[in-house]
């Protein structure tokens, strides 16, 4: 099998060039609601609904849409280059320490804190399993879960990923839809008047942790766009597109292959933004009129109220199954993301070489059983899931301003002159960096005082 960090001339292949066509090259942003839906949409889209009603329904509605333009900017930047995305730090101009870019270290220090999020969903899986067959320890269940998702995820292999992902994202967003629509036959129905509150673009001082904590995870947050050039990367968008030559033949194929990754970008923006209209919805309608909040050892039994009082009791085991489904995707996801990373990250630093196939697969291996204990483990010193992810998510912020560095970057001097996107893309663009940003300052101010 080739390498698909590996560009020449035997690799190139033309684009699809109908819609129905390039439906059979999607895959990598499925991956990336796969690990999205978790975290962002279960937990902390749920807690903010639950805690704010209908009034901030346009913050995680903006969070969705607007990040998918620095996506797509990374992404493009990936397939005229075929740079790994440390690589493409690594380029930026800016102050170093030793040989690797202040981007890389900062990311690495975030990822720390991150560490605490996906802790929560490791808790948050265990209680699940936990609630299923509660004589056996939670310890075990979050060691267990831990060496599971490892032993997935160590060979690294891009295809079986991309295809679980798939299962797991289908499986629970048909259940969540299903509830949202039942949600109207009960007492906690909602109306259109409802709705519309939640576009009066009000943001109640008291929850702007939760707010800026959602909007760091729901959508694709930055370690998630930062990781989406490796499964285009391996998907074999950069390989197809060959190496950047200034000919009209490889610019028509890379502006190809950018329509296919394009396409791919919006469809799982669709699915996930979907789900996390779906998860608010629930979480407003249900819970916070019941004055409920997911948090603590009891965030899977509060959760599970958004179903079992919207389809029935019977709901119960579904939702079990569902809620296992949908936290057990996004660890998998996450860490077949963060084991590409941190071993970029690491040969940025010296420690290895990436592009060599033979260390890359043993630093994944490696970064594959080491991560998942840690995450194991800080569930069991904190025990507060949904604080944690509620903490990454403001961590993740702060790796969005990096990514948002790098997206302007990318734009303003390593854009290719034939390769210019339209003004509307560059519109949407700029707005989505000024809305990263403005959410980055308010959220220093914020802390400051």
């Amino acid at each position: 099998m080739p390498d698909p960090y590996v560009r020449s001339e035997q690799t190139v292949k033309a684009p699809p060039k109908s819609f129905r066509t390039r439906l059979r090259f999607l895959g990598p942003g499925f991956i990336l609601s796969a690990s999205i839906v978790g975290s962002g949409e279960l937990i902390a889209t749920t807690r903010l609904g639950a805690e704010a009603g209908w009034v901030t329904l346009w913050v995680i509605l903006v969070s969705c849409l607007v990040k998918v333009a620095v996506q797509l900017e990374f992404g493009r930047h990936t397939i005229f280059y075929g740079e790994t995305t440390m690589k493409a730090l690594s380029r930026m101009p800016g102050p170093r320490i030793g040989r690797t870019h202040w981007s890389i270290w900062t990311w690495m220090l975030l990822m720390v804190v991150k560490l605490l999020q996906v802790g929560g969903i490791v808790g948050g899986t265990a209680l699940v399993l936990h609630l299923v067959l509660p004589q056996v320890p939670l310890w075990v269940w979050c060691y267990g879960t831990a060496f599971v998702v490892s032993l997935i995820i160590y060979r690294g292999h891009y295809k079986p990923i991309e295809s679980i992902s798939v299962i797991m994202i289908g499986l629970f967003t048909l259940l969540t839809l299903a509830s949202v629509v039942a949600v109207q036959f009960t007492d906690y129905r909602f109306s259109a008047i409802d709705l519309a509150t939640g576009f009066l673009f009000e943001l109640p001082p008291e929850l702007v942790l939760i707010v800026i904590g959602a909007f760091g995870i729901t959508g694709v947050g930055g370690d998630e766009i930062m990781g989406y050039n490796y499964w285009l990367l391996e998907k074999g968008y950069a390989a197809w597109t060959g190496p950047k030559q200034n000919t009209r033949a490889w610019t028509k194929r890379a502006n190809g292959w950018v329509r296919v990754m394009t396409m791919d970008a919006l469809l799982s923006m669709v699915v996930y933004t979907l789900m996390t209209a779906a998860f608010y919805i629930l979480g407003v309608a249900i819970l916070h009129q019941q004055g409920l909040l997911p948090e603590g050892m009891d965030l899977v039994t509060t959760l599970s109220q958004m179903y079992t009082q919207s389809l029935g009791s019977w709901a119960g085991t579904m939702f079990l199954v569902g809620a296992f489904v949908v936290l057990f995707s996004t660890l998998f996801g996450a860490l077949a993301l963060w084991t590409r990373l941190f071993s970029d990250a690491f040969s940025q630093v010296g420690w290895l070489d990436y592009l060599n196939p033979v260390q890359r697969h043993r630093a994944i291996a490696l970064v594959a059983w080491i991560v998942p204990i840690l995450w194991a483990t800080l569930f069991l010193l904190v025990k507060l899931p949904t604080l944690m992810v509620i903490i990454g998510g403001v961590a993740g912020t702060g790796i969005l301003v990096i990514v948002v560095a790098a997206v302007i970057h990318f734009r303003c001097w390593r854009t290719p002159p034939e390769l210019r996107p339209s003004r509307l893309y560059d519109v949407w663009l700029w707005v989505s960096i000024l809305v990263v940003a403005g959410v980055a300052v308010y959220s220093t101010i914020q802390v400051l005082q």
